[in-house]
């Protein structure tokens, strides 16, 4: 009966220019971009048939909660999220409001660079997989004798392939981003990045969260300025660890879609690839309950008593 409410594709008058595996992408005009966050859940790289009861409003509204906050340390595309200021700026967007409100972020146009930026503060997930098998991450040597889930001091940024939808990212080195981009790009994308997870680790840990690993995505603008864009510290981006059953050398239970994963990963007769099996409703729920349980630690509010943030509106 949850499912009724959830939204699997949105459907709105403007142009659409991407669907990914959450997020559909419209353009509003020539300079400026509605992006709408879906219920839809993805898996082993694979979009699954069910969505997750506000997961959407989640990844918006948790965004939004983190770029008011940093909008002092870095210039992010986000121009407004509360519903009555976009269609302040448009509104022809009035006429769909109930199709996308508290779901979507009206955002400045950029060209995306294809690199995520991903920062390990905790080796985990496939990282701890390269190195229990080689002692290495993207081929680069990690010091000898770490166990699973153990603080990596520092954190460590480990940069990887933006792939298409239905493939797999790869993970590269520092070199081979200076590669395709340049040293000076490349230095400003680990630097930010670095200086946002810290500030995101001390927020978590602050209401008992150990923010394991994250990723950002960064772009340009028309004029060439380095913007940071989509989702930013959300369950989906991001592997969070309730502190209190944080122990050395084990997996962690985490504050997402691992539900989804644990259920998933237990059957034996899906190979994970499309198409993918359906999720019982009890799955779909444990899903729904950790991705409001995250917002909730993190914000100190309900999702249904959280008031969009304002930003300032540019001329």
């Amino acid at each position: 009966m949850f499912e009724d409410t959830a939204v699997l594709e949105s459907e709105l008058d403007l142009p659409l220019l991407h669907r990914g595996k959450v997020r559909d992408v419209y353009e509003v005009d020539e300079d400026t971009l509605l992006m709408v966050a879906s219920d839809r859940v993805s898996a082993f790289d694979v979009v699954l048939s069910q969505p997750i009861p506000n997961k959407g409003e989640v990844l918006t509204q948790i965004t939004a909660w983190w770029l008011k906050q940093l909008e002092r340390h870095l210039e992010h595309h986000l121009i407004a999220v509360d519903p009555d200021a976009i269609v302040r700026r448009h509104p022809e967007l009035a006429a769909t409001r109930q199709a996308w409100v508290r779901r979507s972020m009206l955002v400045t146009r950029t060209n995306p660079i294809l690199v995520e930026c991903v920062i390990r503060g905790y080796i985990t997930g496939s990282a701890w997989k390269e190195y229990r098998q080689s002692g290495t991450l993207a081929n680069e040597p990690l010091a000898d004798g770490l166990r699973e889930s153990e603080h990596l001091k520092p954190p460590i940024f480990s940069p990887s392939t933006k792939a298409e939808q239905g493939k797999h990212d790869e993970n590269i080195t520092f070199g081979q981003v200076v590669d395709l981009l340049g040293s000076d790009l490349a230095g400003q994308l680990r630097e930010l990045s670095l200086e946002t997870y810290q500030y995101g680790r001390k927020v978590a840990e602050n209401s008992g969260i150990i923010l394991a690993d994250t990723k950002f995505e960064f772009g340009l603008d028309h004029s060439g300025k380095l913007l940071l864009i989509d989702e930013v510290l959300t369950p989906d981006s991001s592997r969070f660890w309730p502190k209190e059953s944080y122990e050395v050398g084990r997996s962690q239970p985490s504050l997402d879609k691992q539900p989804i994963r644990d259920w998933l990963d237990a059957l034996s007769d899906w190979d994970k690839s499309p198409p993918p099996p359906d999720l019982p409703a009890e799955v779909v729920q444990a899903a729904a309950d950790r991705y409001e349980e995250i917002f909730q630690r993190l914000t100190g509010i309900q999702l249904a008593d959280f008031q969009p943030p304002h930003f300032s509106e540019p001329q």
